[in-house]
């Protein structure tokens, strides 16, 4: 087997909420209170292959934003690694991390705020480009045209600013500028949430074309389990900052194993099952700042055991390519 391009291993995540001042000042006076802490992503471990897309699915507030930023380095892991090629990116320097940097990109849910009002198109797409010479300034604008070419944009329109575009067309200035430093993956955090069902399935099928031509990898965040069923080659569903389950997309769906994934994949709407009624997933989410013991899930779940209350399942092989953390498969 050929090694990974990204491995995610054992990250977790938490981020401690600064004392107001009548907390401090309670502390001065003996109080102790103690800060709180949300716990965001909890010892996280998975691969992402070179060209592969692996979807990483669950409900708002599970951690999966903040684990594709701490992929793309814009935040950084409490504990655990992110390795490029087998290579500690915390343990880089120098050139070394900088090219690092470049090879993992970002493209971001929200299309007018992730740009630079006061830039113009062509500015915003050349600027990190330019500053770390990914090519000879003689072939800068060359290559720049053809960026935007491939996000499907027209290089004529490279002077006009963000709010002058359509939010599909801003999504694919998003795109153009990760696509300018030459990346090899991906993080796509909710790319197509924000947009027209019309408009999603051109972003989408832009997606899998840059696949196809640049060998490109993704890690696709997302609610929409239609969207990654369509578009990824392996899911991971998580819950509660927690990797509960893991496989090749076709038998997840067709097999799912995790009680939670079970109640997700139950609750997607189907053409051939129109008349049905829909049960939402019992409970209410557990706080991050206070997670449950045990299975985070053990709340909610319809099989709960004495052992789920205080015993964190392992993410165990069930079948070959498939991992699922639950204390039935024993």
């Amino acid at each position: 087997m050929t090694q990974p391009l990204i491995i995610i291993d054992s990250v977790t995540r938490q981020f401690a909420k600064t004392p107001d001042l009548a907390a401090k000042l309670a502390n001065r006076l003996g109080a102790h209170f103690e800060p709180q802490v949300v716990h965001a992503v909890d010892s996280v471990s998975l691969e992402i292959g070179e060209g592969e897309v692996v979807g990483l699915v669950g409900e708002s507030g599970c951690g999966k934003s903040t684990l594709g930023r701490i992929v793309a380095g814009i935040d950084n892991p409490t504990s655990g690694r992110i390795l490029y090629r087998g290579e500690d990116v915390a343990k880089a320097s120098g050139q070394r991390a900088r090219h690092i940097a470049l090879k993992v990109q970002m493209i971001f849910q929200d299309t007018l705020d992730s740009l630079n009002p006061r830039f113009r198109m062509g500015q915003t797409v050349r600027e990190a480009a330019h500053f770390h010479k990914v090519v000879p300034n003689s072939e800068l604008d060359a290559h720049i045209d053809n960026v935007l070419a491939q996000a499907g944009l027209d290089p004529r329109t490279k002077s006009r600013f963000a709010h002058q575009f359509s939010g599909g067309q801003r999504q694919r200035i998003g795109i153009a500028r990760a696509l300018a430093v030459n990346p090899e993956l991906v993080v796509c955090d909710e790319a197509v949430a924000s947009l027209d069902v019309s408009i999603q399935a051109q972003i989408i099928n832009l997606f899998m074309d840059l696949r196809e031509r640049l060998g490109l990898a993704y890690l696709f965040v997302s609610h929409d389990i239609g969207v990654v069923r369509h578009i990824s080659d392996r899911v991971a569903v998580m819950y509660l900052g927690r990797i509960v389950e893991q496989g090749p997309t076709e038998a997840l769906f067709a097999d799912p194993n995790h009680p939670y994934t079970q109640a997700l994949l139950r609750e997607v709407p189907r053409l051939d099952n129109r008349h049905a009624s829909f049960n939402p997933v019992s409970g209410e989410i557990p706080s991050p700042l206070s997670p449950p013991s045990g299975c985070h899930f053990h709340p909610r779940c319809p099989f709960a055991m004495d052992r789920c209350r205080i015993e964190p399942p392992a993410l165990k092989e069930i079948a070959p390519g498939r991992k699922s953390a639950c204390h039935l498969n024993d």
